[in-house]
This record gives C-alpha cells, sequence and structure tokens, in this order.
C-alpha cells in the first residue's frame, strides 16, 4: 500500500520510523509548517520534519488544510491509506480521500479521553490504567469504529512524560500491526464501546493555564496527582517569593498539620512541603521562575525561603 503519514510532535516519529522499518511505503509526510521558537524567535521544524527530511521523504506543510493547491497535491500521491498519530483535525475532504481510508493511532482507550491531552488528563485523574487505540477516522473526533487497542497500566508514580514514552512505543507497535491487517485484508471495526449505567465519559481537551494552578484546598492525591500529569510540561505551579514555582516531581506524606491549605515549611536544606487538608506534597524537583530546573536541595542551596 502507499501511505501518507501525518504528524508532528515526538511522539508520532516512534509511529513513522516503525512503519519504515517494517517496510511500508511511505509516499508523503504532512506535518506543521516551521514556527518561530526559543529566545532567538529562530525558525523550528517540528519532530516529525527532521525525521522525515532524514530518512529523504516527500515532506508538505500546509498551514490551511482546505487550501486547494495542498488538497491537489495530496490527492496526486495517490495514496491507498492515510495515517494520522498526533496531527490535528482534518476536514472530510482530507480523510476520505484515500480508498482504504485514514486511520489514527489515539493514547487512550477510546471513547474514554477523545481530545488533545489524553496521556495528561488520564493521569491527572488517577487512572490505574490507559492504553492506545487504532481507529478510521470519522466526522467527529475520535468516534470512528476501533480496529485494535492495547491497555497500559499507570503506576502511582509515573508522570505524564514517562507515561508518553511508554504510550509512544507501544503505540507504534500497534500501528503496524494495524497497517498490515488493513493490508491483508484482515481486519474487523467495531463500534467504540457504549459506556453502562454509571460509568462516566471522560474527555482530555487542551490543557490551559489555569489547569495547571495547584489548588492546595483538593485532598493529597489530587495534588499529587495533578504534578504527575502535568510533568514535565507544562507543569503544575503555584507561588513562592512572590514567583511562579514549577512543581516537576514530588511525593505524598499523609499527615495532620495545623497549617493552612498551600503554606510551606522547609528546613532550607533537604526539604521544602505544601501543606493539603490531610498531609503534605513534598517536593523534589522544581523550578523557581528566573532561574533553571533543579532538585529540591540544590533549589535550597540558593534560594532562601
Amino acid at each position: 500500500m502507499k501511505i501518507v503519514f501525518m504528524g508532528t510532535p515526538e511522539f508520532a516519529v516512534a509511529s513513522l520510523e516503525a512503519l519504515l522499518e517494517a517496510g511500508s511505503e511511505i509516499v508523503g509526510v504532512i506535518t506543521a509548517p516551521d514556527r518561530p521558537a526559543g529566545r532567538g524567535q529562530k525558525l523550528s521544524e517540528s519532530a516529525v520534519k527532521q525525521y522525515a527530511v532524514s530518512k529523504g521523504l516527500k515532506v508538505l506543510q500546509p498551514e490551511k488544510l482546505k487550501n486547494p493547491q495542498f488538497l491537489a497535491e495530496l490527492k496526486s500521491l495517490n495514496a491507498d491509506l492515510q495515517v494520522v498519530v498526533a496531527f490535528r483535525m482534518l476536514p472530510e475532504v482530507v480523510w476520505s480521500m484515500p480508498a482504504k481510508g485514514t486511520i489514527n493511532l489515539h493514547a487512550s482507550l477510546l471513547p474514554q479521553y477523545r481530545g488533545a491531552a489524553p496521556i495528561n488528563w488520564a493521569i491527572i485523574n488517577g487512572e490505574k490504567e490507559s492504553g492506545v487505540t487504532t481507529f478510521f477516522l470519522k466526522q467527529e473526533i475520535d468516534t470512528g469504529d476501533v480496529l485494535f487497542m492495547e491497555k497500559i497500566t499507570i503506576t502511582e508514580d509515573v508522570t505524564a512524560g514517562e507515561y508518553h514514552d511508554r504510550l509512544m512505543n507501544k503505540g507504534a507497535g500497534l500501528l503496524v500491526k494495524t497497517v498490515k491487517a488493513i493490508e491483508s485484508g484482515r481486519y474487523t471495526e467495531q463500534p467504540q464501546q457504549q459506556l453502562t449505567d454509571g460509568q462516566e465519559l471522560k474527555y482530555a481537551p487542551k490543557i490551559f493555564k489555569e489547569d495547571c494552578r495547584v489548588d492546595w484546598n483538593q485532598p493529597i492525591d489530587k495534588v499529587y496527582d495533578l504534578t504527575r500529569g502535568l510533568s514535565p510540561y507544562p507543569a503544575a505551579f503555584t507561588q513562592l517569593n512572590g514567583k511562579t514555582f514549577k512543581i516537576y516531581k514530588a511525593f505524598k506524606e499523609i499527615a495532620t498539620h495545623q497549617l493552612e491549605p498551600g503554606q510551606y515549611i522547609t528546613d532550607n536544606k533537604t526539604y521544602l512541603k505544601f501543606a493539603c487538608a490531610d498531609g503534605y506534597i513534598a517536593v523534589t524537583d522544581a523550578q523557581l521562575e528566573g532561574k533553571k530546573r533543579m532538585i529540591i536541595e540544590e533549589f535550597l542551596r540558593g534560594v532562601k525561603i
């Protein structure tokens, strides 16, 4: 089959690499346009573009997916199948173009956690399990018929960044399995599972700054899961010395105390703990506005609070 691959971040690179190693014929790669980044605002290429160029693949970077010139170029690739991994929402004129359709790899067990940030929200919500799903695209986002699905445990101490890497590698293998099944015609499509009474459909919308602010009035488990689910990016934050203080890693201490939620205690040497109603969040890896990211002992050597 001739395949067009669509993706942008590092998460998608693993899938593209796996398809190439499995012998798939990638006739084109669609990714985001180059964007200014960093202090110098130099143009930055997506991770997928960098990898595709290194492999000599044809790359298209449309600003608008309904642009007639782009649609003509896409059609000229004459793909049998399109594969989407961590890209953007496609218009029907794009996803309906190939004879065999367009498939997507999504980092959750659909129908749960449809949306832009499934890895983060699964951990923020304290889930014990998530996974990866391949499915055919249809009109509404993340609602198409499921092809394959694999579950992966979420351990209590894993961060979103660490879980991202596990899903990235597991998803790449699942995508190769899916493409081979479509190529051979040996697959079945299953509608996404209907929720039973008492089950809640959870979504994974884009994360904004206010989603990252720690509410110390929340139970300790909720605060701990927020710090894990936003690490390393965009990172949970609070205020310290009047500045933004990002928390990358921490652990829970169940304890009774007389402090107000959000107050902290420290020996200015080895520990910094913030109070929740039912204990402390002990920070081990953090960054104060204007400083670099540091382990807490190094941070406390340089900043007195």
